[in-house]
């Protein structure tokens, strides 16, 4: 039996980075200009970030902004929602590290930060197939405070999932598949 191993930080990197790349080009077709925040090193692991006097914190990816409004946009690009069996639910999270840096962010800063996630329909393991499809969204603000849950056990220092009905369905999936070259 053959052994699958799991992806490399460089194959994540270029997964992630299709995936806000996609979600670059959906905002610009709405009206946006996308200043992307990709300055990564890659040797350390470390993706961006923003120096402020009360020190460093990991940034967004990209600042977006039209006539007078800017917003952060944290993007992320998941195969799958996860069912959560205890709360029924589908979910979807990331690294709880990252969470507090950019509500960090959110705070520091004039511009909200927004979380996107790029949800491509598929089955995440231990969950129904099927799951639901398309860029998924809102504000930190209002995701503070509808955290479905946490788990300490998973990546570096944690995790955090919201349910997938407190996140606004912005786009079908096929409006940003359109994108691909």
């Amino acid at each position: 039996m053959a052994l699958v191993s799991a992806p490399s930080f460089e194959d994540q990197l270029k997964i992630g980075q299709v995936g806000e790349s996609l979600i670059a080009k959906w905002l610009i077709a709405k009206g946006w200009s996308v200043m992307p925040v990709y300055e990564k090193e890659l040797d350390t692991g470390k993706g961006p970030r923003l120096f402020t006097p009360g020190g460093e914190i990991i940034a967004a990816d990209m600042l977006i902004y039209k006539s007078n409004d800017a917003i952060w946009i944290e993007a992320k690009h998941k195969d799958a929602f996860t069912w959560h069996r205890i709360t029924k639910r589908w979910v979807t999270g990331i690294d709880l590290k990252h969470y507090l840096d950019y509500c960090k962010v959110d705070e520091v800063s004039p511009w909200p930060v927004w979380l996107l996630f790029l949800q491509r329909g598929g089955q995440a393991k231990d969950s129904p197939p099927d799951s639901p499809s398309g860029l998924f969204g809102s504000t930190l603000k209002h995701l503070r405070s509808h955290e479905n849950h946490r788990f300490e056990n998973f990546g570096h220092g944690g995790m955090v999932y919201w349910a997938h009905g407190t996140l606004r369905k912005l786009a079908e999936l096929e409006d940003l598949l359109c994108h691909l070259p």
